[in-house]
């Protein structure tokens, strides 16, 4: 089989396609054939050689997370899956219920566990889920990351009721997917973008606000004049340092401001006293388990949510679409097919 490693240097020009045994599950593991994976700005920093988690010691990793396959063999005791089963992978392979620790974040695949960007690959049993059957598999593997990260915001962590004002930052894919989750809950949603057709086009899947941040970069007072001066119940914070000052601002007393990334940047103060002034809540989220994910599948099967996939590339063909991710020129996600 053939896979996508990248090593040291690291860096786009890194990524090549290599020859590898094909692998054998051993008992509790399941053997799948890859059809796609998704991309992340998890993966964009691991092909850098700038992720926080990186397994030590320097060697080639084979990086995504987010992928799509069937299942072709199973080892030894699996029951939960067989021969034949489409599957997701479980962005962390151990976290399967119950809230996060040491163990289960240090399961993430990628890095310290070799990825999804393989022909072939074997899994923990516990680590793959099915999936929704009418998804095709572009957008099947658009899920486990991007789609339970806007899940867990939404409906783990924070305490939101219907009519509950969400602001969504950017287009990519946590924020779009948090806009239909939202949308198809009843929850008020305002987006920010610094493309009007992107805002254009988020506004068709139901967004009820739409702001340009390049025109008005003071984003927290439009947020405040679409709430009638009261702010924003829920933020999902992708931006980090260049959006948090701005989220602050825009966030209720007692809202929920849930960091997801860091796209805009990684250093910026802000006051922080003003969390006590308004009790908001400032929450640090990574991705979520597969319990989280299970349920995800059930509201995407029961509202026919589509997750929106905006390119797609040939997976050999991986440095061409991380080049696209780097110019921000996709609306939701991005994906290699096999």
């Amino acid at each position: 089989m053939r896979a996508l490693n990248v090593r040291e240097p690291w860096g786009l020009d890194a990524l090549e396609v290599v020859d590898a045994p094909d692998p054998t599950p051993g008992p509790g593991e399941v053997l799948v054939r890859m059809r796609a994976v998704s991309l992340n700005y998890r993966d964009l920093l691991m092909v850098g050689g700038m992720y926080s988690r990186m397994a030590a010691g320097g060697g080639a990793i084979t990086p995504f997370s987010d992928g799509c396959g069937v299942v072709e063999a199973v080892g030894a005791g699996v029951t939960r899956v067989q021969p034949g089963d489409r599957v997701a992978t479980m962005f962390f392979q151990r976290w399967i219920s119950g809230p996060p620790n040491l163990d289960k974040l240090s399961s993430s695949l990628g890095s310290p566990i070799p990825g999804a960007g393989r022909e072939l690959a074997v899994f923990s049993a516990d680590g793959v889920s099915k999936v929704p059957e009418f998804l095709t598999d572009q957008q099947v593997a658009t899920l486990p990351c991007a789609a339970l990260t806007a899940w867990r915001a939404l409906y783990e962590d924070a305490d939101l009721r219907p009519g509950d004002t969400v602001v969504l930052q950017g287009t990519g894919g946590v924020s779009i997917f948090g806009l239909q989750f939202a949308h198809a809950t009843g929850l008020r949603t305002l987006i920010t973008s610094s493309s009007d057709e992107k805002l254009a086009r988020a506004k068709a899947l139901g967004a009820d606000h739409l702001v340009n941040y390049r025109e008005t970069p003071e984003w927290a007072k439009a947020v405040r004049e679409a709430t009638g001066g009261v702010g924003a119940d829920l933020i999902i914070e992708v931006g980090g340092g260049g959006t948090i000052e701005q989220s602050m601002r825009a966030i209720k007393i007692g809202g929920h401001i849930a960091i997801v990334g860091v796209v805009a940047g990684l250093g910026s103060g802000f006051n922080t006293a003003a969390l006590i002034g308004n009790s908001a809540k400032l929450q640090g989220l990574s991705v979520g388990s597969r319990d989280m994910f299970e349920a995800m599948c059930r509201l995407i099967e029961l509202h026919r949510i589509s997750p929106v996939v905006d390119k797609v590339f040939p997976w050999t063909q991986a440095k061409a679409a991380f080049t696209a991710m780097q110019g921000g020129e996709h609306f939701g996600k991005i994906v290699l097919e096999f």
